[in-house]
């Protein structure tokens, strides 16, 4: 059995506690109690998140005994600090633990322990900057949804906790385990850790249907040239009126966007796939692997092999 311990402090985020789930639908899986899961404080009883909920929470002793910490975060981590108590209580778990993990701005108490000095980590992109100019001996890495750097396991905010929660199972469990797993909690797709914390589409932010569905016919198409009359043509524009009216909705040119585009789903695939890197850029709509190499260059600052050299680094 593989004992998980969520530390818990008041002002605690649901969506880390949301994570468990992972670990409830893995026993499923598993087709026995291969997780099990408590939740504990410092203090004991009850401990209230940040939207009034409250939980029951166990104190640990020196007894206790947990092969993976997880540690939530609050909504606001520099108004919330680590106390001097939970900076010595992790400093001890942390040598007597298999990992120890942080969701979301838990990564904050990790870095007031010591944990990630001289470590890559991630956290919220809101309080990223923050925690690399507090924590200056961190390779804070603020565009990855998580990061495994040894014993240590940070991801982004949110339901990046899912997808940390779900990179656990897979390396417990195996592949099949954890996209089983995956299907049954509904999750469209599974995120691996060198992914964007961003979306291209959420960024654009389209007000209008057409503008929508020209962007999803684009994403559908990436493989083709995909020329402004041809994007106009989709959503029943003529070429002139669709410029002008993508520009005012969504800040970009569709150059610019249909190349951001490109280059999200190129990392994608780069990511989750073994292909070569030639066919990437082919099935993307670059003109070749030199073309999207600059492409990443001008997005990233760094090249495509960078990228999968880091997720394979990460499994």
């Amino acid at each position: 059995m593989h004992r998980v311990g969520y530390l818990l402090q008041d002002g605690f985020q649901i969506m880390a506690v949301a994570t468990q789930a992972v670990f409830e639908y893995a026993n499923m899986v598993a087709g026995e109690t291969f997780y099990q899961v408590e939740n504990y404080s410092l203090a004991g009883n009850e401990v209230r998140s940040s939207l009034g909920l409250r939980v029951e929470t166990r104190v640990p002793t020196a007894r206790t005994q947990v092969d993976t910490w997880i540690v939530t975060g609050v909504g606001d981590p520099l108004s919330f600090p680590a106390s001097d108590e939970e900076q010595a209580f992790l400093k001890k778990a942390a040598a007597r633990a298999r990992r120890v993990a942080a969701i979301c701005t838990g990564g904050f108490v990790l870095a007031e322990a010591g944990l990630l000095e001289g470590r890559r980590a991630t956290t919220h992109w809101y309080f990223a900057r923050e925690m690399q100019k507090r924590f200056p001996d961190i390779q804070v890495e603020d565009d990855r949804i998580y990061i495994v750097d040894g014993p240590i396991w940070t991801s982004a905010g949110m339901t990046a906790g899912l997808d940390l929660a779900l990179a656990i199972v897979e390396k417990d469990l195996g592949s099949d385990a954890m996209r089983s797993v995956a299907h049954k909690l509904v999750m469209y797709q599974r995120r691996s850790g060198g992914q964007s914390q961003h979306s291209e589409i959420l960024d654009l932010s389209p007000k209008s249907d057409r503008i929508q569905n020209a962007l999803n016919y684009a994403r559908k198409n990436l493989s083709k040239e995909l020329t402004v009359d041809e994007l106009a043509e989709s959503v029943n524009l003529s070429p002139r009126q669709f410029s002008r009216v993508f520009t005012e909705e969504t800040g970009q040119s569709p150059a610019k966007a249909i190349e951001g585009l490109r280059l999200e789903a190129a990392r994608l695939m780069i990511e989750q796939s073994r292909h070569p890197l030639e066919v990437i850029a082919r099935e993307t709509g670059f003109r070749d692997r030199r073309h999207m190499r600059e492409v990443f260059m001008r997005g990233f600052g760094v090249p495509p092999q960078a990228i999968r050299r880091d997720v394979r680094e990460a499994k």
